[in-house]
């Protein structure tokens, strides 16, 4: 699998420094898990993000979300908007399978409740979906408990990108998509923080796919390959996860999740009739326990937020890129050929 990613062609998307990892396990705690079907015409999968290393449903995160544009079937996200709460992982994975999934994690965090033995008579699972149908034979669905299992218990700080867990069967600006990572760090009232954003990539058109401001999809279309598919309108979906350690609260989260979207239309994107923008985040500070009294939480000043817009929608965009170039080329179930961003990267370089 190629794990060259976009910064080692020389491109580096804006001015903020990266962590250590360039990934959204620079949020200290933070993991992600995979599970890959290649069988027959299944491609796909599921990708998990743990929050953390303890149990989430007894401890939650300040969390929130934002739908840019709803053409899609995530599960979760009424509850984390009406409380602001995130207490199970994040899964992702094909448009078919979100209610295995969440059946999955219902049963993940029962197991987890009672081996901790934390009372629980409701969950809110948090499910994230794209539709791979153009690679994978959806309605055959593949995904099953055992596949979300594993990639919770194949959780780790480093993990693969590109066609691997939710994002194997994706497709993005007409090009392989998949799971892509990225992280900034900022400096808040004299202290560091990271944030970090993964995606799972599956939307745009080819020709309105922008590199650093380079018509990358006019000059990729212009040496185009045998099989590539005719650029078609701007449909499919990106589902947008992002961890941070400040300690904001869910209404300054949903501020700085909807700043993705400056990232996602970087990359080209306008959102069209038929593709999904659903962003999520979360914070491993300001945890709220399921049984409490009254609670304090710090939070950073309002007017501090501006270097945190800018890693937002930093991150977003080169987590795109990375999703891109990190995935391998595939045919699709009617022959046509989803190229990775890898192989035109001679000519985006020059």
């Amino acid at each position: 699998m190629n794990q060259k990613r976009i910064q080692d062609y020389g491109i580096k998307i804006g001015r903020l420094p990266s962590g250590p990892r360039n990934k959204i396990t620079d949020v200290a705690g933070v993991q992600v898990g995979h599970s890959t079907i290649h069988e027959g015409n299944h491609h796909t999968g599921v990708t998990v993000i743990l929050p953390g290393p303890d149990n989430a449903f007894s401890l939650k995160y300040t969390a929130a979300s934002y739908i840019h544009n709803g053409f899609g079937k995530s599960c979760g996200l009424v509850q984390i908007g009406e409380l602001g709460t995130l207490e199970t992982p994040i899964a992702l994975t094909n448009t078919l399978n979100t209610g295995l999934v969440w059946d999955a994690l219902v049963q993940y965090t029962i197991d987890r409740c009672q081996a901790d033995n934390v009372p629980v008579y409701s969950i809110n699972p948090v499910v994230g979906e794209c539709n791979d149908c153009q690679i994978n034979d959806i309605l055959h669905r593949a995904v099953t408990e055992a596949h979300v299992r594993e990639a919770i218990s194949g959780a780790d700080a480093d993990f693969a990108e590109g066609d691997v867990g939710a994002g194997t069967g994706t497709v993005c600006y007409g090009l392989k998509g998949g799971i892509g990572s990225a992280s900034r760090v900022v400096e808040i009232c004299g202290r560091p923080y990271t944030i970090g954003v993964l995606v799972q990539s599956n939307f745009g058109s080819l020709i309105d796919f922008t590199l650093n401001g380079m018509p990358a999809g006019e000059m990729i279309l212009a040496a185009s390959k045998e099989g590539m598919p005719k650029p078609a309108p701007d449909r499919g979906s990106i589902m947008t996860i992002l961890a941070t350690d400040l300690p904001v609260s869910c209404r300054q989260l949903r501020r700085i999740i909807r700043r993705t979207g400056v990232g996602i239309a970087r990359t080209g994107a306008y959102t069209g009739h038929g593709s999904g923008e659903v962003m999520i985040g979360f914070t491993t500070e300001n945890r709220i326990p399921a049984d409490s009294g009254l609670i304090s939480q710090t939070i950073i000043p309002e007017g501090e937020l501006n270097p945190v817009f800018q890693a937002a929608a930093e991150a977003a965009c080169e987590a795109i890129l990375n999703s891109m170039v990190c995935a391998r080329t595939i045919a699709g179930l009617k022959g046509e050929m989803y190229y990775s961003l890898a192989e035109f990267m001679h000519l985006l370089t020059r």
